[in-house]
């Protein structure tokens, strides 16, 4: 059984994670509305391109919390998956140890002070239309925290895995149709008839 506490860091990691990703639907009609001016109108904007350049950052190190709370990142080690759950369990803790957690530390830190400096100016784009910069840039120690956040939940559920020789159950999210299993449900045998068809058969 989860700790309710992890379930509650994973539904906060999700929470958010899916609300910046309505940035997708914002950025493509963003990108699809300046071609238009740029090549319809011949009134392109000079401040558009800085903006979603903005928006796109914004929903990459937004969505990093809620992709390591689904399990969602790339691993590059082909080896692993044919582990015991034990064995996994105590890889990801000792990367999760040396790596992880001092590398989301310095970036929440570094993200902090590069935030404050930025504020302290009111540091706006470079552009003929000035975009305010620091808000954007409060964004990386925001993620930051966010991922030291799930980091340690992952590192709990690493930790109980070691324990019970199983991972802790995780919240369901959608997922890639899986094309055989939808197959194999959906898959009726031609040469068995169906209900309907007998019981018409036994009518006449």
């Amino acid at each position: 059984m989860t700790p309710r506490w992890l379930l509650t860091i994973d539904r906060l990691s999700g929470v958010v994670g899916q609300a910046f990703a309505w940035l997708i639907v914002v950025l493509t009609l963003s990108i699809t509305y300046e071609v238009f001016a740029r090549y319809v109108l011949n009134d392109p904007h000079d401040w558009s391109l800085n903006a979603q350049v903005m928006m796109y950052g914004t929903l990459f190190m937004m969505a990093g919390a809620y992709t390591l709370s689904t399990g969602g990142h790339v691993r590059g080690d082909v080896l692993y998956g044919f582990f015991r759950p034990r064995a996994q369990a105590a890889i990801d803790l000792l990367l999760y140890v040396v790596f992880y957690l001092p590398g989301i530390v310095a970036l929440t830190w570094a993200g902090w002070t590069y935030f404050q400096d930025a504020l302290a100016i009111r540091e706006q784009t470079f552009s003929a239309t000035p975009l305010p910069l620091y808000p954007f840039k409060f964004v990386i120690p925001l993620a930051g925290a966010l991922l030291l956040v799930q980091g340690l939940a992952e590192m709990t559920r690493c930790v109980l895995c070691l324990r019970r020789g199983q991972w802790p159950p995780r919240l369901h999210d959608v997922e890639e149709v899986d094309v055989d299993k939808l197959r194999a449900m959906v898959h009726v045998d031609d040469a068995t008839p169906s209900t309907g068809a007998s019981a018409a058969q036994g009518d006449r």
